[in-house]
This record gives structure tokens, sequence and C-alpha cells, in this order.
């Protein structure tokens, strides 16, 4: 099984770049997608009639935020958002669940300029661990996204000049510490341990892409025990379209 996630910066705005030709040769099993910035019926192109089951979380202010999925295999059950009032207006979270496991689809807030959104972040990653936590009460967890946050220096290009930007915080930072204590596996580092300029993100300014100065801000996770089961985790980054590139993990 492939399972795809990509921060697509506006569907609407991919559809008319390269998205369905990068579909068809992907072909992925499970497609993830962040920032949507539309509601289902904004969005002209008829995936159910290619076979795919089609699953939306929009944010309730228009043009914003929002996730997506599209599976070749029914989900068994679909949950918008985490149950929790205070958090789900913005369309961050979508789950789906499968025979094995259940599949997490993520845009983590940013925490904005300055940090002026950190404490709401702060608050935001223990409900959502909690959440995650929860789930894996039932069956294992894959979760994947746009996290908003570089983990160690080795996943950005410039971690000096960046320690208090938002996405290096040393408190987001710790809140991805948390992830990885509570027993979830960070995939593409289980598979790259020291690999470095693997980036899934790149300022639109400064020609940063082409110059590779980037962050790694998209990951797959998953259950610790349900590891052995990821093949690869893969960042990429040669394909255009949005501010990030997709990630791939291949389930046996």
């Amino acid at each position: 099984m492939k399972i795809i996630s990509w921060n697509v910066n506006g569907i609407r705005a991919v559809l008319k770049k390269n998205f369905l030709e990068f579909l068809s040769e992907e072909d992925p099993d499970i497609l993830l997608l962040q920032e949507v910035k539309a509601e289902r019926d904004q969005v002209d192109t008829d995936f159910e009639a290619e076979g795919w089951h089609v699953y939306w979380n929009h944010a309730e202010k228009k043009g914003y935020s929002g996730v997506a999925a599209l599976s070749k295999t029914p989900a068994l059950s679909t949950t918008r958002g985490m149950g929790m009032e205070e958090h789900d207006s913005e369309g961050r979270v979508l789950t789906l669940e499968f025979e094995d496991f259940f599949v997490v689809n993520v845009y983590t807030p940013n925490a904005q300029n300055e940090l002026r959104r950190l404490p709401y972040r702060l608050d935001w990653n223990k409900a959502f661990l909690a959440y995650l936590k929860e789930l894996e009460k039932t069956k294992p967890v894959i979760f994947a996204g746009d996290l908003n946050v570089a983990h160690r220096e080795i996943d950005l290009a410039r971690p000096k000049q960046n320690r208090k930007s938002a996405g290096f915080s040393d408190e987001e930072r710790a809140g991805f510490d948390d992830i990885l204590s509570a027993g979830f596996v960070d995939t593409f580092r289980h598979f790259y341990p020291d690999k470095e300029e693997a980036y899934s993100w790149w300022s639109y300014r400064g020609g940063a892409r082409a110059k590779n100065v980037g962050w790694r801000l998209d990951y797959f996770c998953v259950t610790g025990e349900f590891v052995d089961r990821i093949k690869s985790s893969e960042i990429l980054s040669d394909v255009m379209g949005s501010d990030h590139c997709p990630v791939r993990i291949e389930v046996a």
C-alpha cells in the first residue's frame, strides 16, 4: 500500500498545474491533502468518477486551511476533527479507519510571526497527541501531514538564524519530542537518521527552492510497533506545484 501526503497550498490552484498528472503517475492507494483552501463543492474535478472515495474537512472560514483524502478503498469510518470545539473549526484533522490501522491527516497550526499564536499551538499539540493516543487504544495509527515544525537542526537549512522562528522554536520542537516519547516513530528518520538537506517546504522568496534552502515540515509518523510494516519513507522533492512537496510511505 502506498500512502502520500501533500500540502497543496490550494487544491484549486494545484489542479491547474500538475496535480492530475502526479496522481496518475504515482497512483497511491491513499492521498492525504492539507491546506486545500476549499469546500468539496468548490472543486469541479470528479474524483469519484475515477474510482476514488473522497473525504473532506473544510474550515469554517472560506478559503482557509482544510484537509482532504482520496482513497481507493472505502474507509470503515471517518471522523472530522478531534471532537473538541476549540480545535475543530479550522478543518485541520481528518481520520480514516481501515481494517488494520487508522490514518490521520493533519494540518498543524502555524505559530505565526513573532510566535503570536504559540500558546494556541501548544494547546493544540497536547490535544492532538491525546487524540492519537486514544485512537491507539483500538488499533495502530499512521498520521501524516504538515506538522509545521522542523524537529532537529538537520531538518532545516539555516537553524541558527531561525532559533526563534515559527516552526523551529524550542517549544514547538519539544512538542515533537513529546510525540516521539509517546511511542510514535518519525518514519523518514527511521530510515535516514542522519540524512541532510532533505526538505519538504521552501519559501517562495529568494529562489529558496532552487538553492534548496528549505525545511522538513511534512511527516509520516506511526505507532511504534507498526514501524516494521513501513517498507519505505521518502520525500518527493522533485514534485512541483506547491511550496511544499509530497511525502510518501509504503506499507506492507
